[in-house]
């Protein structure tokens, strides 16, 4: 049994990555499917029901903007945040953010506006 929900989506900016980009992000030219299903999980997750993409419409002109970020090249292992957790060694944390530094470029898009078309499926319960 399906059912249609239609919802507007839109912000300043969003990036979209494409895995064949590794380190610089790109971002897609429209909202992709996985995304606009996580959107509409976010609102209307229910158990058992599974969202099928129909259709999407750009409601803005597709426009991109180059920009560039600092972004830290390491992260803190979990085993060492629980350890300082248990043992109160706080200290042995802190990292200085300018040591590990790296600079990112990114393409992004701006001044985003969708719609999107989704049914949902609830598959039938399984006989017991």
């Amino acid at each position: 049994m399906l059912h249609g929900v239609t919802l507007r989506v839109s912000g300043a900016r969003a990036c979209f990555s494409r895995a064949e980009f590794k380190t610089e992000r790109v971002s897609y030219d429209v909202i992709t499917p996985s995304a606009a299903r996580g959107i509409f999980d976010s609102v209307y997750w229910r158990p058992g029901l599974r969202w099928i993409i129909d259709r999407i419409h750009v409601l803005k002109p597709i426009r991109f903007q180059s920009l560039s970020r600092n972004e830290i090249g390491d992260r803190i292992p979990v085993a060492s945040v629980r350890h300082a957790m248990r043992n109160g060694a706080f200290q042995a944390l802190p990292r200085i953010a300018a040591d590990n530094r790296q600079r990112r470029a990114a393409t992004i898009l701006v001044e985003v506006a969708g719609r999107g078309r989704l049914s949902h499926h609830r598959p039938p319960h399984p006989h017991r």
